[in-house]
């Protein structure tokens, strides 16, 4: 799995100007599913981003975590962080999970994150989405779960 971190102060997403989801405080976590990715991947990645200390402390250094500050989730399905652009003028997605396991996945991160008492929420899997969100810092982050050993 590969996430894309965007530290915000505030975030929504909306589907044919329907707001879908709308955080606070937190990240924007874009979420790319790969074709090998499973539950192992899926575990790295929600325990990473729920301890990766990111957030500033009271002396303004990054010492706290999500789950430090209790922030909040905002989850956008994110295929195209899997297009390989190193042949041609148009990407490959080959590497990226088709529909149906990547939106069994999709729904599995966000269930971990709100087991873990993550105020989280959510795009619309396989919509055309538009993301808006005031970025603090900025602090933008790039996980991948095949980049670990």
């Amino acid at each position: 799995m590969r996430a894309v971190l965007q530290r915000v102060s505030t975030a929504q997403v909306d589907v044919d100007g329907v707001i879908t989801g709308t955080i606070a405080t937190g990240l924007v976590v874009l979420l790319g599913i790969h074709h090998q990715d499973d539950e192992t991947d899926l575990n790295w990645l929600v325990d990473k981003i729920h301890h990766l200390r990111i957030f500033d402390d009271d002396q303004g250094q990054m010492n706290l975590s999500l789950t430090d500050i209790q922030g909040e989730l905002l989850v956008v399905s994110q295929f195209t962080l899997y297009g390989d652009c190193r042949k041609g003028r148009r990407p490959s997605w080959n590497n990226a999970a088709p529909p149906d396991q990547a939106r069994c996945l999709y729904d599995l991160f966000i269930a971990a994150c709100r087991q873990r008492g993550t105020s989280t929420r959510a795009g619309q899997f396989q919509a055309n989405m538009q993301v808006t969100l005031t970025n603090s810092g900025p602090v933008t982050i790039l996980l991948d779960s095949h980049k670990t050993f």
